[in-house]
C-alpha cells in the first residue's frame, strides 16, 4: 500500500509539472505558412514577422533554391540533413548582409516568472562563396538580450543542429520575442538556421525537488518490496 501511494506522488508531480509547460510560441515550428515552397520568409509564416534577409525553406530544397536563386552548400565534413531534428520547414537568415529581427508577440506572461526558451541552431553557407564563418542568434524577449552559441564554420560546410537554451525572467504580460543573426565575415554569407521554437514557464524550484525526493522515495520503497518478497522455491 505504501509503495502505492508513493507510485501516486510521482504521478501526480510528473503531471503537474508537464501541464505547466505550456509553449507560448505561436507556429515554433513554421509549418504554418502562405508559402507553397522555399521563398523569402516576408510576414507569410503565421504570428511571425521579418525585416531581414531571411529565408523559409522547406525539406530537401536547401541546396536548390531557398528563394531568390540562393542556395546553401550541402556540407563537407557534415552534411546538411533534408529538415533540422524539429522536422519540416526552417528558417535560414543571413547574418552579414541586410541583417534584421525575426520576431513575434508572447502572451500569457507572468511577470517576475522565469521562462525557458529554447530552439535548434545550425549554420551554413552560401553556394559561390568561400571562406570560414562564424555565426550565432541573438535573442530577446522584452527588454533582456542574451547570445546563442557561436558557431564556426569551416568554408563550404554545414555545422550541425544544436538544441539552445535560454532563460529569461518576464517583466510583463506580454513581451516580443526576437532573433537576429550576428555572422562574421561580410562578403562570404553566413547563413544562421532556425527552428524548433518554444517558451514555457520555468518549474519552480521547489516543485523540482519535491518531485526528485518522491522519486528517490518511491525507489527506495521499490527496494524494500523486493527484498521484503519471499522467494520462490
Amino acid at each position: 500500500m505504501q509503495l502505492t501511494k508513493l507510485a501516486q506522488i510521482v504521478i501526480f508531480f510528473g503531471t503537474a509539472t508537464s501541464v505547466q509547460a505550456v509553449n507560448l510560441v505561436q507556429n515554433g515550428s513554421f509549418e504554418t505558412t502562405t508559402l507553397t515552397g522555399s521563398d523569402y520568409l516576408a510576414n507569410n509564416a503565421a504570428f511571425w514577422s521579418t525585416n531581414s534577409y531571411t529565408f523559409l525553406v522547406f525539406p530537401g530544397t536547401a541546396q536548390t533554391n531557398i528563394g531568390n536563386g540562393v542556395k546553401l552548400y550541402p556540407g563537407i565534413t557534415h552534411i546538411m540533413p533534408a529538415t533540422s531534428p524539429d522536422k519540416g520547414n526552417f528558417v535560414a537568415a543571413d547574418g552579414a548582409y541586410q541583417t534584421g529581427f525575426i520576431s513575434q508577440t508572447i502572451n500569457g506572461l507572468a511577470p517576475g516568472q522565469l521562462y525557458q526558451l529554447s530552439f535548434y541552431q545550425a549554420e551554413a553557407q552560401q553556394q559561390g562563396y568561400n571562406g570560414d564563418t562564424t555565426d550565432r542568434f541573438q535573442v530577446t524577449l522584452g527588454a533582456q538580450t542574451q547570445l546563442s552559441e557561436v558557431f564556426t564554420n569551416p568554408s563550404n560546410d554545414f555545422t550541425p543542429w544544436v538544441k539552445e537554451t535560454l532563460t529569461f525572467s518576464a517583466t510583463s504580460s506580454s513581451e516580443v520575442l526576437s532573433f537576429l543573426a550576428v555572422g562574421t565575415p561580410t562578403g562570404v554569407p553566413p547563413f544562421a538556421l532556425l527552428d524548433g521554437v518554444s517558451l514555457v514557464q520555468a518549474p519552480e524550484p521547489g516543485t523540482v525537488w519535491l518531485f526528485s525526493g518522491a522519486l528517490l522515495a518511491c525507489s527506495a520503497g521499490l527496494r524494500m518490496f523486493r527484498a521484503k518478497r519471499p522467494k520462490s522455491v
